[in-house]
């Protein structure tokens, strides 16, 4: 990779540092330790400077600490962060946000006045701000990609919350631009990193073979894809004061405004692509399949219904009847999407690992095998052990620093969406799709290649 964005990171580094150096020389102040870097804490100039975009739950949870988030306190609180910048399409998230880091770091710093923290309604504004390391990206679905793109084309590293991309071809384009920039990019998958190492246990437990041969995978998931085709709304209300609605919809159809945002997906899709990302991101993690081998999507009729809104796009069904998905790899492994027994959807999500000698069963709260053997025997120090970490956002920072791929890294972002998306696209055609990675597209079909990527609404461009 690149080492330019390292330099660059370092040479910002290295005039924060003697800017800060000249100012202590030439105005006589009592600096507190905490600003000097004593006492354990990092001097500003070894700080990570960050932007946060996207205020809602999860965003507000990261910044200032919340469910979800695995970091207490959230990001202002860290010794290794300083929080720049907060930015919303709605004034009252980002005055909010921006008055708590204040008077956060006015408390800490024993700076009454402090008001270091910049609030913005323009995403764009905290892209070229040259003090600004890194994003942490929270957003509606199909702001996800674009953005992140944007930030690694402004050379900021980014952490961005699922769904990482809404269509294949942006997948791919986040993949390449991350390549191309040399920035470092963490997915918020965090089932790799957190709930006591569980999946990493998982993992570890059936690429060393002990449930026997992988034969069959049950995601306790559906998979998803999502279609910006026009849309319309019966309902018209005024767009509330200080919401920037134009923002918000950004590369999407235009519509006028009926009274939800959110988290819609405004268009036609199927399926799931709130919940997948995570049980998904786990298949891939432990089926460990060539990934420049072919893999067939099936449909099965019946099952879980698929959730559809609005018109389909040209060549998907009217409305997708019952069905399931089943991808066939070249390892022979086949991976069922189902739905979790007994519970309610997307409680716990998770997957059942079936093997020739066992069968392996993880999800947020517990971990169980049959027989129960597999769980009491240790991994022996010759077996196979996959990246394990302190933390989902502790490895981003980390990465931000040593300039190292982090364990959600975009090659590994990407293939777990292509996974959901080429479900969905089964699911919307409501036929088996063939996937090959290596060209990027499905084999002999011109229908299914044609929902890859949208057109966005000018003036974005991917």
């Amino acid at each position: 990779m690149n080492d330019q964005p390292a330099r660059a990171f370092c040479r910002r580094k290295f005039l924060r540092r003697g800017a800060l150096a000249l100012a202590a020389a030439s105005v006589p102040a009592i600096i507190p330790a905490t600003a000097r870097g004593r006492g354990g804490a990092r001097a500003p100039s070894e700080r990570i400077g960050m932007g946060f975009i996207g205020l809602g739950g999860q965003g507000t949870g990261h910044l200032l600490g919340g469910a979800w988030t695995y970091v207490a306190g959230g990001y202002v609180s860290r010794g290794d962060v300083q929080v720049l910048a907060v930015c919303d399409v709605r004034a009252e998230r980002r005055e909010a946000a921006q008055h708590r880091c204040n008077a956060f770091y006015a408390g800490k710093f024993n700076r009454p006045d402090y008001d270091g923290v910049r609030a913005y309604a323009d995403f764009l504004e905290v892209l070229a701000r040259p003090d600004i390391d890194a994003v942490l990206l929270a957003l509606p679905y199909h702001w996800a990609a674009p953005m992140a793109l944007l930030a690694a084309q402004a050379g900021k590293d980014v952490y961005c919350e699922k769904p990482v991309a809404i269509t294949i071809d942006l997948a791919q384009r986040l993949v390449a631009n991350c390549r191309r920039f040399g920035v470092i990019y963490q997915a918020g998958t965090q089932q790799r990193s957190e709930y006591e190492g569980r999946f990493r246990l998982a993992c570890e437990l059936v690429r060393n073979g002990r449930i026997g041969r992988l034969r069959e995978v049950y995601a306790y998931r559906q998979p998803g894809a999502f279609f910006p085709t026009q849309w319309t709304t019966a309902q018209r209300v005024p767009v509330p004061a200080g919401f920037d609605w134009d923002r918000w919809l950004g590369p999407l159809p235009w519509r006028p405004f009926g009274g939800e945002a959110g988290h819609a997906l405004p268009g036609w899709y199927v399926g799931d692509l709130n919940w997948s990302p995570h049980h998904y991101d786990l298949v891939q993690w432990v089926v460990n399949p060539d990934p420049l081998a072919p893999v067939t999507v099936e449909f099965v009729p019946g099952g879980a219904a698929s959730p559809v809104v609005a018109a389909p796009p040209a060549g998907a069904a009217g409305r997708p009847e019952e069905g399931q998905v089943r991808y066939h790899y070249a390892n022979g492994v086949v991976v069922h999407s189902t739905e979790y027994p007994g519970e309610p959807v997307g409680s716990v999500g998770g997957a059942c690992f079936v093997g020739t000698e066992g069968r392996l069963a993880v999800d947020r709260v517990r971990l169980v095998a049959y027989p129960e053997r597999i769980l009491k025997e240790p991994l022996r120090p010759a077996e196979a052990r996959v990246e394990q970490n302190q933390g989902h956002s502790d490895n981003f920072l980390e990465c931000v620093r040593s300039r190292r791929a982090p364990v959600c890294n975009p090659t590994v972002a990407a293939q777990s969406m292509t996974a959901i998306l080429t479900g969905g696209m089964a699911l919307a055609l409501q036929r088996t799709v063939k996937w090959d990675p290596r060209r990027g597209e499905f084999s002999g079909d011109a229908v299914a290649n044609r929902l890859l990527a949208y057109s966005p609404r000018p003036p974005w461009r991917f």
